[in-house]
């Protein structure tokens, strides 16, 4: 294993780069081949060695691979590459937007406004009932309910029935939701994505698409504006 390491290439990380560049790094030991899916990576010891940085930057970059399903760990064990990553390229694309806030909104929007289209053709009385109970427990919900929106998207976006968006969706959420818990619970309006939600919902159960795409479109969009506005002061 030591030889093994010693044998791989990677950059000293400049401390300006931070997490980022730990991301670009890890994942081109993956696209140069270095290293292949379901592989194990160095311990954290060794990439904080062979990168030249801190546990704490090494440690954020790690969470963001592993929220997008790039990575996984194993109690006692370590980190390995998923065993699938390298056929789900948006992971690595994802993986390597980090940070990069619109480009991350941006595909949420081209995603989400195609899909609750689809939903709206497609969409069962069970995942109404499943939207609608949704609702329902975000409303009795004090405190964080960012779990609770995110699995009313992944209810529409299921409900498209496309296996191929459906190995997107997860990958999107978590690397969004990661930026969301830069806004404090105190920041959102719970009142106002509540009524969107009930907007959404009411259009997929009426089965019109262009009504869901223009609900959709006002519930996205006020969730950038309210996303942006914040990370823009810092």
């Amino acid at each position: 294993m030591e030889d093994q390491i010693e044998s791989l290439k990677m950059k000293t990380v400049k401390r300006n780069t931070l997490a980022q560049q730990v991301i670009e790094q890890i994942i081109e030991l993956l696209m140069s081949g270095q290293l292949k899916a379901g592989d194990k990576l160095p311990s954290e010891m060794e990439l904080m060695d062979l990168l030249s940085v801190s546990r704490p930057v090494l440690r954020e970059a790690l969470s963001s691979l592993e929220a997008l399903g790039v990575i996984h760990r194993k109690t006692k064990e370590g980190t390995f590459f998923a065993d699938k990553v390298g056929s789900e390229p948006h992971r690595i694309m994802l993986a390597l937007s980090v940070g990069d806030i619109d480009t991350i909104i941006e595909t949420r929007l081209t995603q989400e406004l195609g899909l609750v289209g689809l939903a709206a053709e497609k969409i069962t009385e069970t995942d109404l009932k499943r939207l609608n109970e949704n609702i329902e427990l975000m409303e009795a919900t004090e405190g964080d309910y960012l779990e609770i929106d995110r699995e009313f998207h992944r209810i529409i976006a299921f409900s498209a029935s496309n296996s191929i968006t459906e190995g997107m969706i997860d990958a999107l959420l978590n690397m969004y939701d990661k930026t969301m818990e830069n806004i404090a619970v105190k920041d959102r309006n719970k009142a106002k994505t509540l009524q969107q939600h009930k907007d959404i919902y009411h259009a997929l159960a009426k089965r019109d698409p262009i009504e869901a795409y223009a609900s959709m479109y006002r519930h996205l969009d006020h969730a950038r504006n309210r996303l942006i506005r914040p990370l823009r002061k810092k």
